[in-house]
């Protein structure tokens, strides 16, 4: 391998330009040498903004095929998410894609597996971190709650309220699979402080079915959920509820609540810890200490673990998961009733 990481990139669009070649720009070890989009007139407009020296392709497989990268950065929607990963690995290069990892758990099984089978870095991009979720685990692991009996999580917005939006592609089953709104976001939040699911039950409703076309007239089907209430209970035997809501206007912060034998936790996901240990009269607001601010390092991790590092979040194990939790929704709102993880098919 060469002194830098050389690295091919399979679509190149929002996320990159406002993320990744920023943090990319910030390595010395990194050298992009290749941006792979639809249109070569893209690719070129892309390395001309970014002020790189890449070459410009079309064909995805014609990248994978370059013995002069060592490693992909893939970017597209999630329904090439699962095809492109394999032909990565197959080829032998160290791996990272865009969230949310895959259309569903069976596409993120087979993701998994081949991970496994590996012996290449394999990293799904992070939800942008929680400024204090470092800290609210220190908190949690050192016994702050106690015994933790109730997890609320309450994710409200108004992106989807206006019937007269245009369909967006996120609303597009064969484009974006399971997933619903931000659920994968929060809940691998949720997960990596909290723990996993042991059961999941869950509502789901399309208030607006039919949305004006993007790019010409006429209407098209809504086929992702604007809202999920997932209620059930944690491996660590604490209940959970989950709002989820893309059509509630003024819906406030984000905001995880956690009710323990001990005490309570209240995270605003942007900022604040609120906090009250058994005795206290009210709750306060905790500092988080600066030294463990949670900041986005997710291009320098992925490069890192493959200079022998540790794997950075998140890893192809937690994809998983929280794919798992997806499927496990889409499947109790579908049928009714209550699901049971580890799902076995």
């Amino acid at each position: 391998m060469a002194d830098k990481i050389r690295i091919g990139i399979i679509g190149a669009g929002g996320i990159f330009r406002s993320r990744h070649f920023p943090g990319l720009a910030k390595i010395d070890d990194a050298e992009v040498v290749a941006i792979c989009n639809r249109s070569a007139e893209s690719g070129e407009r892309v390395i001309a903004e970014q002020g790189l020296s890449a070459e410009a392709m079309t064909d995805p497989h014609a990248l994978l095929n370059r013995s002069d990268i060592d490693a992909v950065m893939i970017g597209t929607w999630p329904y090439r998410h699962c095809d492109f990963v394999l032909a990565s690995l197959d080829a032998g290069k160290h791996t990272f894609v865009q969230a949310r990892m895959a259309m569903n758990l069976r596409e993120a099984k087979q993701m998994y597996a081949a991970s496994q089978e590996s012996n290449l870095v394999t990293q799904i991009c992070p939800a942008p971190p929680w400024p204090g979720g470092r800290f609210l685990r220190r908190l949690v692991d050192e016994g702050y709650l106690g015994d933790i009996f109730h997890v609320y999580v309450r994710d409200l917005g108004g992106r989807y309220w206006d019937a007269d939006l245009p369909l967006h592609w996120r609303q597009i089953r064969r484009y974006s699979g399971l997933n619903i709104l931000g659920m994968g976001i929060t809940v691998e939040r949720v997960a990596r402080v909290f723990g996993y699911m042991a059961t999941v039950t869950a509502e789901t409703e399309i208030f607006t079915p039919k949305r004006p076309l993007s790019d010409g007239p006429g209407t098209g089907p809504v086929e992702t959920p604007d809202m999920a209430h997932v209620i059930g209970q944690m491996e660590n035997g604490a209940r959970a509820a989950f709002l989820f809501s893309g059509v509630s206007q003024f819906g406030g912060p984000s905001v995880v609540e956690v009710h323990g034998s001990a005490g309570t936790l209240i995270y605003d996901m942007r900022s604040q810890i609120l906090g009250a240990k058994t005795g206290d009269a009210r709750l306060q607001e905790i500092p988080i200490p600066e030294g463990e601010v949670a900041e986005w390092t997710v291009e320098a991790d992925f490069i890192h673990a493959i200079k022998g590092g540790p794997q950075g979040d998140t890893s192809f194990y937690e994809g998983l998961k929280y794919m798992e939790f997806t499927e496990a929704v889409h499947r109790s709102a579908e049928r009714g009733g209550t699901v049971r993880l580890p799902l076995v098919a």
